[in-house]
């Protein structure tokens, strides 16, 4: 999990896992899909190599989470296949009804290879990369690892010990814990602003039967891609038989997370401006038969509903931090609009980073947050636009911090970068920076795919989501197709809904989402900066 926050943390990752699973079109052949008789779905790319990535993606995670199972996702993720952080307690895989977990530790150590798992808020994925003539043994272990869990209880507790010690090292990392508390304000209560990490008020009640309890509910095998890259699909086929063909379907076949109904917004959240991040769940936990549930934690809603965007301030004094760190956000795109594509280059082009580039003279210099921010004032320490996509909702804005010297100019200056994209001036973004953008983005994209790990990442979660993959040369198309006037009108859906042709954009609150931590004496109402601009909840 701490590597998985670490790896989102990346605008570039983000970007590209955002695209790779993006609406697809008919430019590329389509890619070879098997689904076993009881609903698992099996993908492959054959291109060869001298190693094999195979991974398996669960339509899992903290969105379907219920108050009764609020952090279940984040202590299966714990349970997979954890590597050692320095100060960290153990780490090692769990224990399955075929093997023991120091059983599974010499079968992974002899492969070679490296096994990793992870937990988001739409799915849980295991992954590994091996030398090719090992892809048998992998699968097997991989299978064994997803549907023959014992979950005992002494293991259970190393993973409490290791996910106390993980959440509290996040806690005190504001680029780690932010963008956490910007999902579970921008979107309260509900679905994608359930807590990522298991709340500390729950770890104990994390029991081995309501570990049991969240796989039983989840993890079915139509709700299962098994993925492989630098493999024939037949013999991935024939492995995937063998290892998960005999996991029973559910009768009739459960609705995956492809099939969540449209999300709706709110502008009436009803969230405390001023309180302070906690890691406890919304309501006390008990432990459940299956059959007194009640009909909000059931399997049938909690697959289908939809995210709720409600926006919200939440503003935490720590007079003691650097620097002031300050998250403006608005209510995004889905992964199945049109507009993506526009909406990553837009976020691209605003770009931004460090004040002290670690890539480098000129890692970013052009980009429209570096040279009308960062290279304009010297009291910014760190701005960049974010991105996150989801099945039915998104998040885009800027981050930004600053010394405490600078911040009664900051909420200005984030309303003024925030408007310079929304329409065409003096001085605003032009061809030459749409240019750039689209180049940077589709390098980008094809950079990141050159790694066997995130290819096989990439192929796995966009059967999961489409069905199908979308190819390089798709991507780079719809890219090249973005016009500046296409980046204005997405800019407006986004920032100014009440602004936008679309029924579904005006029916948007249209209401920020800001998250402050730091120093925040002097600090103007950001909000009201906001609306002098244009943006915010419509009166």
């Amino acid at each position: 999990m701490l590597r998985a926050l670490l790896r989102r943390s990346s605008p570039r990752l983000s970007l590209r896992r955002s695209l790779s699973t993006a609406a697809s079109s008919t430019l590329a052949p389509e890619l070879k899909v098997t689904t076993l008789a009881n609903g698992v779905r099996v993908a492959s790319d054959p291109t060869p190599g001298h190693f094999v990535a195979a991974g398996v993606y669960v339509d899992a995670g903290s969105r379907y989470e219920s108050s009764r199972t609020a952090g279940a996702g984040h202590m299966v993720d714990r349970l997979g296949f954890k590597v050692r952080h320095s100060g960290c307690p153990r780490g090692d895989p769990g224990s399955t009804t075929n093997r023991t977990a120091d059983e599974m530790t010499k079968q992974i150590e002899q492969l070679g290879g490296q096994f990793i798992s992870s937990s988001s808020r739409e799915t849980i994925m295991y992954q590994a990369t091996t030398y090719t003539h090992s892809l048998p043994s992998v699968i097997s272990i991989l299978s064994d690892t997803v549907l023959n869990p014992l979950i005992l209880p002494e293991e259970l507790d190393a993973q409490r010990e290791a996910a106390l010690w993980e959440v509290g090292e996040i806690k005190n990392k504001p680029e780690m814990i932010l963008p956490e508390l910007l999902h579970e304000t921008a979107f309260h209560g509900n679905t994608l602003g359930n807590p990522l990490l298991c709340p500390e008020d729950r770890l104990e009640t994390m029991t081995p039967e309501v570990i049991k309890d969240y796989l039983a509910m989840w993890y079915k095998p139509e709700r299962i891609v098994v993925a492989a890259a630098g493999v024939e699909h037949e013999q991935l086929v024939e492995l995937a038989e063998r290892h998960f063909g005999s996991a029973k379907a559910s009768q009739p076949l459960a609705s995956s997370s492809r099939q969540i109904l449209g999300s709706s917004s709110s502008s009436n959240p009803s969230i405390n401006p001023s309180q302070p991040f906690s890691t406890s769940a919304p309501s006390p936990a008990a432990v459940l038969p299956s059959s007194s549930l009640a009909p909000e934690e059931s399997f049938e809603y909690l697959s289908t509903a939809p995210s709720r965007y409600t926006g919200g301030q939440l503003l935490l004094d720590k007079p003691d931090l650097e620097f002031t760190h300050i998250y403006v956000g608005f209510e995004g795109l889905s992964i199945h609009d049109e507009d993506i594509y526009a909406l990553a280059t837009l976020q691209v082009l605003l770009g931004g980073g460090g004040s002290f580039s670690a890539g480098g003279p000129g890692k970013g210099m052009y980009s429209r947050l570096y040279t009308s921010v960062l290279n304009q004032h010297y009291s910014v320490d760190f701005c960049s636009a974010f991105h996150h996509v989801y099945l039915d909702s998104g998040l885009f804005g800027l981050q930004i911090s600053v010394h405490p010297s600078f911040v009664y100019q900051t909420p200005n200056l984030i309303a003024q970068q925030l408007d310079s994209i929304t329409r065409p001036m003096r001085g605003g973004i032009d061809e030459a920076d749409l240019r750039r953008a689209r180049n940077q983005l589709k390098s980008s994209l094809a950079m990141a795919l050159e790694s066997r790990m995130v290819q096989v990442e990439d192929l796995g979660r966009q059967v999961q989501v489409h069905g199908r993959k979308v190819s390089m040369p798709e991507m780079a198309a719809l890219i090249d197709r973005v016009t500046l006037s296409d980046l204005f009108r997405v800019a407006n859906r986004v920032l100014r809904p009440s602004t936008s042709p679309l029924l579904a954009d005006r029916k948007k609150s249209g209401r920020p989402t800001i998250v402050a931590q730091g120093n925040l004496e002097g600090m103007p109402d950001v909000e009201a900066a906001l609306k002098r601009r244009g943006f915010g909840a419509a009166e």
